[in-house]
């Protein structure tokens, strides 16, 4: 992996974990996605007339892409109207790249080195030690509920990972690929929005209009990014390095939110910065 795909994901994580912060610390999860999604696709629909379009034959994954989006959006509500961000975001973001390693070697055809392996395996350790620190359980009383939707989200979140990774390689054009998602999966969200909570809506947005727009560009920049990064990458090193966004959400938590950062969690973020530099090298 080079070191500009390398910056580029680190950037890609960051954008990703700040615009999960604006959903969970939004008053009302379901309107603060909705609104997140609003604002990417509107952004969206703006840049795409002056963008290269996808090809035709990458039309079929846009489509399926989007219809499992609009199910992680859903999801990424209800969990964080259950749930902590802290106990479920790296459940949600530490499952997904072990199984879009298998998947990507088995349905795409890559081929890892035992380096990538290694750091891919580490990175999910790391992820995944933060999720169950017994001080962070205690600390969020994140419901059971919450922590097997944050793992069913795993699994959407490697189903479009793969879906994607496929479909921007035949795109030939990977930023108005990622666009086009964005403008279609605010569609059916927007419509919900509107037929069962318009005044609602109106009113939310009206108050956080600026934290739609930082959230809906953050999301967009995200994705784009990553499917970027997959035209020049291996699917699966590129999705693991992605999820480094926990590190990003622990520091915008104990230096923004001021929420107690202990030597456990200190040490899972090492263990994820040792599995960051191991792929840098794959």
């Amino acid at each position: 992996m080079s070191l500009t795909v390398f910056a580029v994901v680190l950037l890609a994580a960051f954008l990703h974990a700040a615009w999960n912060a604006v959903v969970k610390g939004g008053g009302d999860k379901m309107l603060s996605t909705v609104m997140v999604a609003m604002a990417a696709g509107l952004l969206a629909a703006v840049a795409l007339p002056a963008l290269p379009q996808p090809a035709p034959v990458s039309w079929p994954f846009i489509a399926a892409s989007v219809g499992v989006h609009v199910v992680y959006f859903a999801l990424v509500a209800r969990i964080y109207h259950v749930a902590d961000m802290s106990q479920t975001y790296p459940l949600m973001r530490g499952s997904a790249p072990l199984l879009v390693a298998v998947a990507s070697v088995a349905w795409l055809g890559e081929h890892l080195s035992a380096l990538a392996w290694c750091g891919i395996a580490v990175i999910s350790a790391g992820i995944l030690a933060i999720a169950v620190l017994p001080a962070a359980r205690a600390r969020t009383g994140a419901s059971r509920e919450g922590i097997w939707l944050a793992l069913l989200n795993a699994v959407v979140i490697a189903g479009y990972t793969l879906i994607d990774g496929t479909g921007v390689r035949r795109s030939g054009a990977p930023v108005a690929y990622a666009f086009w998602i964005f403008v279609l999966t605010a569609l059916p969200l927007a419509a919900w929005a509107l037929m069962s909570r318009r005044a609602a809506l109106a009113g939310y947005v009206r108050c956080n209009w600026v934290f739609a727009l930082v959230g809906g560009g953050g999301t967009l920049a995200s994705y784009g990014l990553s499917l970027w990064a997959m035209t020049r990458a291996p699917v699966a090193p590129v999705a693991a390095l992605r999820e480094t966004s926990i590190l990003f959400g622990a520091l915008i938590s104990g230096l923004l939110l001021k929420e107690r950062v202990g030597p456990a969690r200190l040490g899972a973020a090492c263990l994820i910065a040792a599995g960051v530099a191991t792929l840098r090298f794959a």
